[in-house]
């Protein structure tokens, strides 16, 4: 049946109590936390050095475009990248990094070729899965900016850790997959998390002098994506109807431009299914305090309540470069020119309106899936994120529709839950079971290719 009107999170099983403190990855709401933030905004604002993983993404190349704006402040120490070479050789030749990581190892030559045609010096370069580890922790580096898609970037970030470096978080998969550990990774090391993805910088933004236990509430904010002015009855008779047509929309987002595995995770709403879950890992709310709000001008980028019931929110233009800049910048506010790095003034006027509304579970059914994994906890997330991968992967080459994607990862779920849940893994365990989920899905999507060909 429908979900009321109302509500903006799925009805479950309460999953606990709140964190305790210094239990979450974001540095704010203890003691400890407050002196820190206090003793670091009083002092002069450091130049940071900065390892940036995905330079060659959407996230990398708005971190570059703030770093070539504001070089006074920031500056490259190591990059990594991909298969894009060309781009990568002319972010080389521009920010001069020491330390390159190169995914594909079988394009180092034509990085080096490109390289020299620029008259550019070719910095160390490590191929293959090492690169991003390398990047990560290159010498010199105080900074780390995760600009990898999916789970890729769980291991090098790990590492920066343990070297205990602050740690700008836009890869959302870190937490989703890997929170069990790395929560006490970064208590043991002393090192910093801050949030570099739109909502949850939103969310950390406001909590900035909120002092400890004074946390009620997470309101989360949603675009709604591609499918936002579609009914769910609408999207289900199009998608019969028509399934290539609802596969190239879901490519498509009205307000960011991102990759185009976030846009399809966008689509079905599952990208705020994942950042539920990352808002649990980084400011230790419990999943019953965490709500979505489908907000079409993406204008309020997320909220707080606070103990005695005010709402603080976070509002700007949609426009990525501002969450990466104080990811950065933490807990400095960098004078901001606009035209150099944000485009134009926020003007509530020529706003004029801003509209809200609860997400349709019917529609977005990996909502309900992900509010399921973060309650169940254990491994159950980094099945949940790692299915989602391989099924939006899927999605993309067109193995099955658009209500695949989430018939794939619950079957995949449940599987799980049958058989090999773990409630306190290892990375091990982790990296076995995200491998296992994989799979998994692939199994599954050949059940709902056979079950398609039954019925039609």
């Amino acid at each position: 049946s429908r979900a009321p009107a109302s509500r903006a999170r799925p009805v479950g099983a309460r999953s606990g109590a709140q964190m305790a403190a210094a239990k979450y990855a974001a540095p704010f709401g203890t003691p400890d936390a407050m002196r820190d933030y206090v003793r670091r905004a009083l002092d002069e604002n450091p130049r940071k050095h900065v390892a940036l993983l995905g330079s060659t993404g959407s996230i990398g190349t708005q971190t570059l475009d703030i770093i070539r704006e504001y070089p006074e402040h920031f500056e490259v120490v190591s990059l990594s990248a991909g298969a894009n070479v060309e781009l990568l050789a002319q972010q080389i030749a521009e920010f001069r990094p020491s330390v390159v990581g190169l995914a594909a190892a079988d394009k180092a030559d034509e990085l080096r070729a490109r390289l020299k045609e620029l008259g550019a010096d070719v910095p160390t370069l490590v191929t293959g899965p090492e690169g991003q580890t390398a990047v990560a922790t290159a010498d010199g580096a105080d900074t780390v900016v995760t600009g990898v898609v999916g789970v890729a970037g769980l291991l090098p970030t790990i590492e920066a850790i343990k070297l205990g470096r602050t740690i700008a978080l836009a890869n959302k998969e870190t937490l989703i997959s890997g929170g069990p550990i790395i929560l006490p990774l970064l208590e043991k090391y002393g090192a910093k998390m801050t949030a570099a993805d739109s909502e949850h910088s939103a969310i950390f933004q406001c909590l900035q002098g909120v002092p400890p236990n004074a946390l009620r509430r997470v309101i989360l904010t949603a675009s709604g994506g591609a499918f936002r002015d579609f009914t769910a009855e609408e999207l289900v008779e199009k998608n019969n109807a028509d399934p290539e047509f609802i596969r190239k929309k879901a490519s498509t987002h009205p307000n960011w431009d991102m990759g185009a595995k976030i846009t399809v995770d966008s689509s079905t709403m599952m990208n705020k299914g994942l950042e539920v879950i990352e808002a649990h890992y980084l400011f230790g709310v419990d999943y019953d305090d965490i709500d979505i709000v489908v907000h079409p001008q993406s204008i309020i980028h997320s909220a707080i309540e606070t103990a005695d019931s005010s709402v603080i929110a976070q509002l700007g233009w949609p426009d990525m470069r501002l969450p990466i800049l104080y990811a950065m910048s933490w807990p400095h506010r960098i004078r901001v020119d606009y035209g150099r790095g944000i485009d134009e003034k926020f003007d509530l006027v020529q706003l004029s309106q801003m509209t809200f509304k609860a997400p349709d579970f019917e529609k977005y059914p990996c909502i309900p899936l992900a509010y399921k994994a973060g309650r169940k906890g254990g491994t159950m997330t980094c099945v949940l994120n790692a299915a989602n991968e391989r099924a939006n992967e899927l999605f993309r080459a067109g193995k099955f529709d658009f209500f695949g994607i989430p018939k794939v990862i619950e079957q995949s779920m449940a599987a799980h839950e049958a058989d090999g849940w773990l409630a306190d893994p290892t990375l091990e365990d982790l990296l076995r079971i995200d491998a296992w989920a994989r799979a998994q899905v692939d199994v599954e999507a050949e059940k709902v290719a056979a079950a398609r060909v039954l019925i039609s």
